[in-house]
């Protein structure tokens, strides 16, 4: 099951699973100090079968058992985590995940917060997780077409740079008055293939007469 960061493209389209498989527990520490033993006994006493637990802190860590865990899920199992923060580090992160599931008929469940998408309420829960998504993705396309309105206000170029500077291409034109010089050893010179040297010098297809005339 894919864990990366992408939002759902379609988050509504699938509907809630009714449950009725295996409960599945995940768990995870935060800090080097922290202890699985709460998470662990909440998703025992929650019934899960089959608990996995992330040991390793870190904001950048990977977390091979959730991945474990996503892969063993089946459709109509449930997966239970003690609380939200436990499964997602981020609230993109904890939407695309709860879209994945509910794509692949996984059930989801967080103890602390009291949110299943299996209960009668699962189907709004489901909504306003997919509300969430779309919100997200207008934030950031927002703020993508904000960011590059005041690059553009503040006369920042944007794209890709040049591949010759206006000073590189007025080199090469004098470079190129002189017969001595050919057209390879100017574009080695100045770091630049032969197609880039004609791009920017277009006078040159003509002949470098055409360059001398000028």
């Amino acid at each position: 099951m894919d864990t990366t960061l992408a939002l759902p493209d379609d988050p509504l389209a699938p509907a809630p699973v009714s449950g009725g498989g295996a409960l599945v527990g995940y768990a995870r520490v935060s800090t080097r100090d922290q202890k699985l033993d709460r998470q662990l006994r909440a998703l025992e006493a929650a019934g899960c079968a089959k608990v996995f637990a992330d040991k390793k802190p870190g904001k950048n860590a990977q977390r091979p058992e959730l991945k474990a865990c996503l892969a063993y899920l089946r459709p109509g199992d449930t997966l239970v985590v003690p609380s939200l923060d436990r499964l997602a580090r981020s609230l993109a992160d904890l939407i695309t995940l709860v879209g994945d599931l509910r794509r692949a008929g996984v059930g989801f469940r967080s103890l602390q917060e009291a949110l299943a998408t299996t209960a009668p309420v699962g189907c709004l829960v489901s909504h306003v997780f997919a509300a969430l998504a779309e919100f997200i993705r207008e934030l950031i396309v927002e703020g993508t077409k904000e960011g590059l309105e005041a690059a553009r206000a503040a006369g920042t170029r944007l794209g890709r740079p040049p591949a010759m500077t206006s000073e590189q291409v007025r080199h090469a034109r004098d470079l190129l008055t002189r017969p001595e010089n050919s057209v390879a050893s100017i574009a080695r010179l100045l770091g630049v293939s032969r197609s880039t040297l004609y791009k920017h010098v277009p006078e040159l297809s003509k002949g470098r007469a055409a360059i001398q005339a000028k």
